[in-house]
């Protein structure tokens, strides 16, 4: 299994058993977003965004995962692959007090930000 394969399975994982229902369940909305960190200020973005993610997945039902990862050589360069239950658990997300908390904390901090939207095609997962 390739390297970024291994850290999506977990992740995978929780969208199967979440959608496991006898309901129809709504389409999961899944992001990927690409930041470019201030060297500088690099270790301070790490802990700002441990403390968010942590927060997030603890509190909010509807965040299913957040991965952030850096590029290997490149520890500025930061990827993140995100999933929500739905559209409106990603709005609730956004608009929550830790996530502002993030961004005003964070935004003297990146250099560059790029959000990519996608289309789930098929999010599968093996189950242990």
């Amino acid at each position: 299994m390739n390297d970024t394969l291994r850290w999506l399975a977990p992740v995978l994982t929780l969208l199967a058993c979440a959608t496991a229902t006898a309901e129809p369940a709504a389409t999961p909305l899944v992001r990927i977003a690409e930041l470019e960190i201030d060297p500088a200020q690099l270790e301070a973005y790490k802990a700002a965004v441990t403390e968010e993610i942590e927060t997030s997945i603890r509190v909010e039902p509807g965040v299913l995962a957040i991965y952030s990862v850096a590029l290997k050589g490149e520890p500025g360069q930061f990827r993140f692959f995100e999933i929500y239950a739905d559209e409106d658990a990603y709005k609730r997300h956004i608009d929550s007090p830790h996530f502002k908390k993030y961004v005003a904390a964070t935004k003297s901090m990146i250099r560059s930000r790029k959000l990519i939207e996608t289309e789930p095609v098929y999010l599968g997962a093996k189950h242990e």
